[in-house]
């Protein structure tokens, strides 16, 4: 069933400033767009550049004053979709080049830091019964709570304080993953369940994959159980937040407002 998603915002900046932006369901193979439109107020410079592992597009802008973004697309899902909690471990040895970077620390997920409690909490599983176990202890232990969070918390910061928004509950997701050496990676996307709605973020793991002997394949865990892995559209993917957030200024900007709706069609 397609997921039909619009999206608009608005910033004022007080002199010429740079802006990256990433905020459009991206064209992979497991997500296939059935339409999209972009405008956006005319800006001193825009070009396009790939985003990371090739997933979505990042737009960079030279803004002076206000400037608006209005976006629509419907795209329609083709994921691979397996019991996660049946799913063995890769062994890191044997794991390919494009997840290795995410076995590591990042800006705020501290994997290091969370492997004893890793050890002690859920040193008996392994796999994708691990990683459920983890996705289980972070929704049972964890409150939604809008606001208590800033651009400076990390996850050991979340995982003390035991509230956040999705972005935390991402992170405290990647970097208990990271702390069991299974690669994991923070993803900014579109969920039509989202209450209230807004750009969410998820988590992705590095598991086996049934349908390919000795292959390995991501797969999307949300431990805010708001979003279900067949219905959540990616813009991006990256180590953490800092990565793939929709709006990135290098320079003081002012903004304004933001509205955000998806639905399945």
């Amino acid at each position: 069933m397609p997921i039909s998603i619009s999206a608009s915002f608005a910033f004022e900046t007080a002199e010429p400033i740079d802006i990256l932006l990433q905020f459009e369901a991206a064209a992979i193979p497991e997500q296939r767009l059935i339409s999209a439109r972009t405008t956006m107020s005319d800006a001193d410079h825009c070009a396009r550049v790939s985003a990371g592992d090739d997933i979505g597009e990042r737009i960079w802008l030279r803004v002076d004053g206000r400037f608006e973004v209005d976006y629509a697309s419907e795209v329609e899902l083709d994921r691979l979709l397996s019991p996660v909690s049946s799913l063995k471990r890769v062994p890191p040895h044997e794991l390919p080049a494009e997840a290795v970077k995410y076995l590591f620390d990042s800006r705020y997920c501290q994997a290091d830091r969370m492997q004893s409690f890793v050890h002690d909490e859920f040193g008996g599983l392994t796999g994708g019964a691990q990683i459920m176990a983890m996705h289980d202890w972070i929704s049972s232990n964890f409150t939604y709570a809008p606001g208590s969070s800033n651009a400076s918390t990390t996850a050991v910061d979340s995982f003390i304080e035991r509230r956040g928004v999705c972005r935390d509950y991402a992170h405290v997701m990647v970097t208990l993953a990271r702390a069991s050496a299974v690669p994991a990676r923070f993803v900014s996307c579109f969920a039509p369940q989202v209450t209230p709605q807004d750009f969410h973020a998820v988590a992705e793991v590095f598991l086996s994959d049934p349908t390919t002997p000795g292959g390995g394949a991501w797969y999307l865990i949300d431990a805010t159980n708001m979003a279900n892995a067949e219905d959540i559209v990616k813009i991006g993917v990256g180590r953490d937040a800092a990565d793939v957030s929709f709006m990135t200024s290098f320079g003081a900007a002012d903004f304004q407002c933001k509205e955000v709706a998806v639905t399945q069609s």
